[in-house]
């Protein structure tokens, strides 16, 4: 399938790669005043649409990873839908919502390469992906309560799931910011880098994801992501019928040819 044009980001592929580099650094890659949110769900419905891809990157151009949301927007919607609560709910569901539900469907890992401060939303974007890695100079924070408001892209749901209640609670309700350093204690980050070491390891990380056989490594993400939903029992069920699958492909059988002949496999993603 052809690759979706995109209006404020950039979209480079290589090999089975997808890296996406959010382009608008005059308002620090805020995603509810541009078209971010369309593009990056652009991108994830091409790749799921086809088998071509087998990892998505996702990074900030200029200095920041992403500021959310933008203050002059929100004082603009105060004004624009004053009282009307039924429509403010419209604009979630129609805006930074989708963006969520698109990045839980995706069907690839996504890594997040954290360049710069991660905010409100851009944090929750990070954290919708699959591996976070940070560059030693990036700051995050949870930083809706310093605004008025509360977490409308699905945060609170997420960050707890990745660092467990009581931090994720801290973290929303002091509104603080942290450094690097801290995300990593916490396990919202896998690493910190020097800067200019970051997309070179994003990229790294990628690759070797992606040499993975890429039926069984999108079985593998449904997998993890339908685990904490179900009983064990119900999880063992599913995880039966996808190790089938992954049974019955070419690259089974030439995962265990290459490693009983000490060469590199080559899969072809059936």
């Amino acid at each position: 399938m052809t690759p979706p044009a995109l209006t404020d980001a950039r979209l480079d592929i290589t090999g089975r790669i997808a890296t996406v580099t959010m382009l608008r650094h005059d308002v620090r890659n805020e995603l509810t005043g541009t078209a971010l949110v369309n593009d990056l769900i652009g991108v994830i419905d091409w790749i799921n649409a086809g088998l071509d891809i087998s990892v998505l990157v996702l990074t900030g151009g200029g200095s920041a990873f992403s500021s959310g949301g933008n203050i002059k927007h929100m004082l603009a919607q105060q004004g624009a839908f004053a009282g009307d609560i039924a429509e403010l709910q419209r604009q979630y569901r129609l805006g930074i919502q989708r963006l969520a539900l698109a990045m839980h469907r995706l069907e690839v890992p996504a890594i997040a390469a954290i360049n710069g401060p991660a905010i409100g939303a851009g944090l929750d974007l990070a954290c919708m992906c699959d591996l976070r890695l940070a560059a030693a100079t990036a700051t995050m924070g949870e930083s809706f309560l310093d605004v008025g408001i509360i977490p409308g892209d699905g945060g609170a749901w997420m960050l707890q799931r990745l660092i467990g209640y009581q931090a994720a609670a801290e973290l929303t309700f002091t509104a603080r910011i942290i450094d690097a350093a801290e995300a990593q204690r916490l396990g919202i980050v896998l690493e910190v880098l020097p800067p200019e070491e970051l997309l070179p390891r994003a990229a790294a990380l990628a690759a070797t994801i992606a040499a993975k056989p890429p039926q069984a490594l999108r079985l593998a993400k449904r997998l993890l992501k339908a685990a904490p939903r179900q009983e064990l029992s119900d999880h063992l069920d599913l995880a039966a019928v996808f190790q089938g699958i992954c049974h019955r492909t070419e690259d089974h059988a030439e995962a265990i040819t290459a490693i009983l002949a000490k060469r590199p496999p080559v899969f072809t993603g059936r």
